[in-house]
């Protein structure tokens, strides 16, 4: 397939298959053709036909029977993501799946050993990886400049109230799968570890309409790991302008959606200071309290400014068509992913009523 226009089908036509998936393949005419979609609403398939002049299929199952596909993305609701994706491995054709991958860590391990025994590609699109916020973001983490990471406090929160299918535990909605997949993902990208670590969720359901949590509070902690704080609420009415603030023991740093900003000091440079374990005075024998005056260093990033970033997705399906016509290693596997899930999954055994029993057998 090297240096081809790949073939694509996607099912689902929903926010996922049609606002992002298929819109994205038709900016990137020279790597991607558009070939056939799925959708059991005809209207929908209809619009598909109409605006991406492709073959459009009641059942998923009629359109995996086309021989032509090089990549077929599955954005079939969340319940759905295990168990189609393992049909369309067996069926030896190259995947990306829809986060969130897997609702529990042995889904994982079943389809990392389907995409084995297949011999094709299973990716995730987790695109937030090459969002150019948390790029910049890592790239000041990797200088060293914060010095060592004391906390990573992660926060999306917003007043509003939801009635959609993503509510559903049966469907694995929820704020924690759902848009958790992303920070979380982020938080562990962070870490650069496989470590599982301590672990303590608090769950709520505040002002959604269906049975799935809308609020999570979560705390990850290890020895030599900085504390990861991710909190995603539905219920906040004062939401916070900072959706990422790290405090090193050198500066700190935040950011919003759009911007990313830190400020750090040099220890080569601060005053030099020694431990007093006797009660501090001044020459006149007036208690003191520690002061002095650093030296601060200022960085930062504006979405817009400097070197232009391509958007996630964009830069995402360029990485993937690059996996598949050039043999590169995928910028998502379901291995980099596992610990997410098995965070997660650890998450509903703490806060049972967002549990559920599994769906299907392994």
């Amino acid at each position: 397939m090297s240096g081809s226009i790949l073939k694509v089908g996607i099912i689902g036509q929903g926010r996922s298959g049609r606002n992002i998936h298929a819109e994205t393949i038709r900016k990137l005419p020279d790597r991607f053709a558009l070939a056939a979609v799925s959708d059991e609403l005809e209207l929908r398939r209809q619009a598909a036909e109409r605006d991406y002049g492709c073959e459009a299929y009641a059942d998923y199952r009629d359109m995996i029977k086309r021989e032509d596909l090089d990549l077929i993305v599955n954005a079939t609701p969340s319940h759905l993501h295990v168990p189609v994706s393992l049909e369309l491995l067996e069926a030896g054709f190259n995947v990306l799946c829809e986060k969130p991958l897997a609702r529990r860590s042995d889904e994982v391990d079943a389809l990392i050993a389907a995409r084995d025994r297949a011999g094709t590609l299973l990716t995730i699109f987790q695109q937030w990886r090459f969002n150019p916020l948390f790029l910049e973001i890592r790239k000041c983490l990797e200088s060293g400049v914060l010095g060592r990471i004391v906390q990573i406090g992660l926060t999306v929160n917003q007043f509003s109230r939801r009635w959609d299918w993503q509510t559903l535990k049966a469907y694995n909605g929820g704020n924690l799968m759902n848009t958790g997949a992303h920070f979380l993902d982020q938080a562990l990208q962070f870490l650069g570890t496989d470590d599982m670590p301590s672990v303590l969720c608090r769950m709520d359901n505040a002002n959604s309409f269906g049975d799935a949590d809308d609020y999570c509070k979560l705390i990850l902690t290890g020895p030599r790991l900085p504390t990861i704080d991710l909190e995603i609420s539905n219920c906040c009415a004062y939401p916070s302008s900072n959706s990422y603030l790290i405090q090193g023991t050198n500066g700190s740093l935040r950011a919003s959606l759009a911007e990313v900003e830190w400020k750090y000091f040099k220890p080569e440079e601060a005053p030099r200071q020694e431990l007093q374990q006797t009660p501090m005075s001044d020459a006149d024998g007036n208690p003191l309290y520690c002061k002095e005056q650093l030296k601060w260093y200022e960085g930062g990033w504006k979405k817009g400014e400097g070197s232009p970033y391509p958007a996630p997705q964009i830069a995402f399906y360029e990485s993937l068509h690059a996996s598949l016509t050039e043999g590169k290693p995928p910028a998502v596997t379901p291995e980099s992913v596992w610990l997410q899930i098995r965070i997660m999954e650890e998450c509903f055994r703490q806060n049972p009523m967002f549990a559920i029993e599994p769906q299907h057998s392994l």
